[in-house]
């Protein structure tokens, strides 16, 4: 008979299918099965994506159909209708054109009639067939009576077989399995299988519909709840959230325009949905409306009595300092209202600037608040993102009011000379606004976006040089120099504060350790040589150190340390303290340097030697000490004669100008003074004063102009034993600025001209020695 190969799909004997048939051998076999007893061979091809099948494609074990109807479709479909009638195996492939013909075998099923295991199988199928269908709902009830009334058991199998939804592997191994009993067994393992299968999906079901019904029941009460809530006057999260937000803008006393302004953004909030990215922006926004102290300040305490107390017990010395504070409260008790000042304490590192703004917000009673200014090159750490931009908050300014929790805090802006700038703006202009005294009462954040008032904050900043601060904000604050401190001021602040404070940080006591004065005054020259004190504190840190790790070791109860064991806790001395140069020296003089530390002693050598006529300057100095090196030597040569020194000497005679520690580079308008004298020194021969140091600049013509950082040069010279110092006239006023302690050791030479300075710095030149011929004929020589 023909044979037609099935892709995907497979005919149980019994069974009634309707099958699309497009391929030409396949149509051509049912052509020839039409012409004869409408009897094809149905057999299940290996592989459903096979075209054109050969043997080895068709499985051997098929079913013999009767086709009972045939439709052809447009596009050359046949669509068949087919019932199987009984298994066949095929025997032999009779021919492949046109369509495939093959000696089909019939299988049939054995007797089983009678049989107690075929019977035990029957009704165990028939009972797991009843569970399947009512687990799967996918057969109807009237095909389960259909089956139970069938007898023969290999019926049976194939009827419910093809009834049950199974992986076409598995029916095909139903349709091979010749014997009933094998089929009847392999259909019970297969339905307990899919009963498994069935039971976890219905698990599964019943788990989602739960969470379904679970989340609509939370739906339905949440709802009866908002409901209930109405009811009852009560509000929801979200509205309750607003009324009390409304309440606190209500209490909050905010001006006119900021209250309005909130009270926008509040309705705003009031509109959008909770989830809504937005929101989170707006309540963040009025969290910080109302966080800020508008109205908030603390009450200044204005008595000067007690702030003179407590200005003297954090710090001592600093009398200017302390003065200009004093005068502020005296103007705070006679003017209620006035704007507050900016004042800028200039100093080098280590003097106490910052901790002398702690001591004015104490003696004030006013919150404190610091930002260090260091590095801070966006414009926005100052005014602040604007509120498109992610993440956008406000700038530090704003910040720290914030924290201060008052709007008149004293507030430090730490390293004021530090800032920079670049692509991301000028900060130094948006400092502007918050200290210039006529603009910060309208000062304006780009979060906040409205003016608050910083005309109450007392702005203190501080800086290490003066010249490092932007022109713009140096003529809004008021200079208060701090220059460095005297021997004395550091002997009472290592008595009276470094000493305590680190003994007890240390875990000593008075009894586990004393320093003697003249052990404090030999860390001060020998081991420390600042403007500040921070060096100074490090040091009686290590004491401290030391002596805690003898204790520790059991090697003594007690450390008395003084100017004769200190070597032995500090190793020996790092600085040699005494005069700045052991004995007196042609060409070697004593100038005075202003550094960022604090004032530095400078010594300049000069030697000559034949030549023709070079002057050179090494040591690494600047343009202008190398210009004022030049003006001295042109201004030595004008004066050779009066000095006896060869009027030919600039033609025959090679003068070198060094600076030591040439590794450091040097510059400075004040070297000019220095560096004449040691020229007229070396050229005329004549030795200069030891204990002199000097400082100024010189003209062509000989005129001393005046110098800065006065105060600095002379506590150097005091450090460095020096016992006269020459300085302009015009810097006489400076005078007042040096501690009386110091100036009573000192002797200051005012001089207008080098003509003045020559005869004080230069000894007279001492009588040649005599001749080798002279010392031969001496018999005292």
């Amino acid at each position: 008979m023909p044979m037609l190969p099935l892709r995907g799909v497979l005919v149980f004997p019994y069974m009634i299918v309707h099958l699309d048939v497009g391929r030409e051998k396949s149509i051509n076999a049912i052509d020839e099965a039409m012409l004869d007893k409408r009897e094809i061979f149905l057999a299940m091809q290996k592989e459903a994506h096979t075209d054109e099948p050969e043997e080895n494609d068709i499985h051997e074990i098929g079913t013999v159909a009767e086709i009972k109807q045939l439709l052809k479709l447009p596009g050359g479909t046949v669509r068949v209708l087919v019932e199987g009638l009984y298994r066949g195996k095929v025997e032999k492939y009779l021919s492949h054109d046109p369509y495939l013909k093959v000696a089909v075998k019939k299988e049939e099923d054995e007797l089983l009639k009678g049989d107690p295991e075929a019977e035990a199988l029957m009704r165990n199928l028939v009972n797991q067939f009843e569970q399947y269908v009512k687990m799967s709902k996918k057969v109807t009830p009237e095909t389960v009576i259909s089956v139970i009334t069938i007898e023969e058991p290999g019926r049976l199998a194939d009827v419910v077989a093809s009834h049950l939804n199974l992986k076409l592997s598995d029916r095909q191994s139903i349709l091979e399995a010749i014997s009933v009993k094998k089929r009847l067994e392999d259909l019970g393992t297969i339905l307990a299988k899919e009963m498994e299968i069935l039971e976890l999906e219905r698990k599964i079901n019943l788990r989602v519909r739960k969470q379904m019904e679970k989340t609509q029941k939370e739906y339905y009460l949440r709802e009866q709840l908002k409901a209930i809530q109405k009811e009852l006057g009560e509000k929801e999260d979200r509205v309750a959230e607003v009324d009390e937000l409304r309440e606190r803008i209500k209490k909050a006393k905010f001006p006119k325009e900021i209250n309005e302004r909130a009270l926008r953004e509040l309705d705003r909030l009031e509109k959008m949905p909770p989830m809504v990215a937005e929101a989170m922006v707006v309540r963040n926004y009025l969290d910080w409306l109302l966080d800020l102290p508008w109205n908030k300040e603390t009450k200044d305490r204005l008595d000067i009595n007690v702030a003179e107390e407590i200005l003297n017990e954090d710090h001592y010395g600093l009398t200017k300092v302390k003065e200009r504070i004093i005068e502020y409260l005296s103007i705070r008790q006679l003017a209620k209202k006035m704007k507050g000042p900016i004042l800028c304490f200039v100093g080098p590192p280590g003097t106490g600037k910052t901790s002398l703004a702690k001591s004015i917000a104490r003696a004030l009673e006013r919150k404190f608040t610091r930002m260090s200014l260091g590095g801070v090159r966006d414009e926005a750490e100052i005014r602040g993102h604007r509120r498109t931009y992610v993440g956008s908050m406000p700038g530090r300014i704003i910040q720290n009011i914030k924290i201060a929790g008052s709007n008149n805090p004293v507030f430090l802006l730490d390293e004021i000379d530090k800032m920079g700038a670049d692509f991301r703006g000028d900060p130094t202009s948006a400092l502007l606004e918050v200290l210039d005294p006529e603009q910060n009462a309208t000062f304006s954040d780009h979060y906040i976006e409205a003016p608050f008032d910083l005309s109450k904050v007392m702005f203190i900043t501080t800086a290490n040089v003066e010249y490092n601060i932007p022109r713009p904000l140096l003529d809004r604050m008021e200079i208060i120099r701090i220059s460095g401190y005297t021997e004395e001021e550091k002997l009472n602040i290592a008595t009276k504060y470094l000493l305590p404070k680190q003994i007890k940080e240390h875990g000593l006591n008075d009894k586990q350790i004393s320093v003697s004065e003249n052990a404090i005054r030999s860390i001060i020259r020998e081991y420390t040589r600042e403007a500040g004190v921070r060096s100074l504190e490090r040091t009686v840190a290590t004491l401290c150190r030391k002596v805690a790790r003898d204790i520790v070791a059991k090697k003594t109860e007690e450390a008395k340390i003084t100017a004769q064991n200190i070597s032995q806790y500090l190793g020996s001395p790092k600085y040699r303290f005494g005069l700045a140069e052991k004995e007196d020296q042609i060409g070697v003089v004593t100038g005075l340097a202003w550094t960022e530390v604090g004032g530095e002693v400078l010594t300049v050598e000069v030697q000559s030697h034949p030549g023709k006529g070079r002057l050179a300057l090494t040591g690494q100095l600047g343009d202008v000490m190398k210009e004022s090196a030049q003006a001295g030597y042109t201004y030595i040569r004008s004066i050779a004669k009066e000095l006896g020194i060869p009027d030919d000497f600039y033609e025959n005679t090679d003068v070198h100008v060094h600076v030591p520690e040439g590794a450091i580079p040097k510059d400075g308008p004040s070297a000019g003074v220095t560096m004449a004298t040691a020229i007229a020194s070396e050229l005329s021969k004549r030795k200069v004063r030891q204990d002199i140091a000097m400082t100024g600049e010189i003209t062509l013509r000989g005129r001393v102009l005046p110098v800065g950082g006065i105060k600095e040069k002379v506590l150097a010279a005091h450090r460095a034993g020096c016992k006269t110092i020459i300085l302009p006239q015009d810097n006489k006023k400076d005078l007042e600025d040096i501690p009386a302690n110091v100036s009573r050791k000192l002797k200051f030479v005012l001089v207008e001209t080098m003509e003045e300075v020559l005869p004080i710095a230069l000894l007279e030149r001492e009588a040649p020695l005599a001749s080798n011929q002279e010392q031969e004929n001496d018999p005292d020589a």
